[in-house]
């Protein structure tokens, strides 16, 4: 666990900072579920005082992914099945309007910018580089919001999402993943350059339950890391 060289570049908060590594860690696993954290312990770990430590931690639990007990500490959570869904609701929404409008308004800048980060994804899945894939698959949602004129639709959607992305942080090293998840972020920019709104929605429906619809394999593969039901 880290704090990432760009993040300082880029001139983020310290609280920030810290916030990013840490849900980095809790979506990787790094930080398994369950685990209890010290505020001391991560602070001298990411080179930073309590301060932002504490500030981190309180946003992951407004996204349930950490529970703060009085009297016992602070602990990540198990992976909650209806979390997921709920997240998945969310995104489907939000997400599913948001290449609606991208369709009906997507330049060729942006088009270009879609097919830059695909390639990019494609080289990721070549070399089975799952953190560069995890990024640019972030990078690829969060553009299509952009080119909504709403992306406030990503901001939203991240906040909701946390317990559906330890379930893809968790899919990511299996066999194929990968390219069945180039496969359909493909058919999602074909959709959009052929300026076909109802194909791009539908394809983005499709690719949000395919994540939804892995969540017993993982739980099966996991049992230690979900709520029990």
């Amino acid at each position: 666990m880290r704090i990432a060289l760009q993040d300082r570049v880029n001139g983020l908060s310290a609280g920030d900072q810290v916030y990013a590594a840490l849900r980095a860690a809790i979506v990787s696993a790094e930080l398994e579920p369950g685990r209890r954290l010290s505020e001391n312990e991560l602070a001298e770990l990411l080179g930073v005082s309590r301060t932002p430590v504490r500030e981190a931690l309180a946003r992951l639990r407004d996204e349930r992914l950490v529970a703060i007990v009085p009297q016992l500490g602070t602990f990540v959570t198990l992976i909650s099945p209806a979390a997921v869904e709920d997240a998945a609701f969310v995104r489907e929404a939000l997400e599913c309007a948001a290449i609606r409008r991208a369709t009906e308004r997507a330049s060729d800048a942006g088009l270009a910018d879609l097919q830059a980060n695909l390639a990019a994804q494609e080289r990721a899945e070549q070399h089975g580089d799952t953190d560069a894939f995890d990024a640019l698959d972030d990078a690829l949602h969060r553009l299509l919001a952009q080119l909504s004129g709403h992306e406030i639709a990503w901001t939203l959607a991240r906040r909701a999402n946390g317990h559906l992305d330890r379930v893809r942080g968790l899919s990511l090293p299996e066999p194929g993943y990968l390219g069945e998840m180039v496969a359909e972020h493909r058919e999602l920019v074909a959709a959009i350059a052929a300026g076909d709104a109802d194909r791009a929605e539908s394809a983005m429906r499709h690719h949000l339950r395919m994540v939804l619809s892995s969540v017993p394999h993982i739980q099966a593969a996991h049992p230690e890391y979900f709520e029990e039901s």
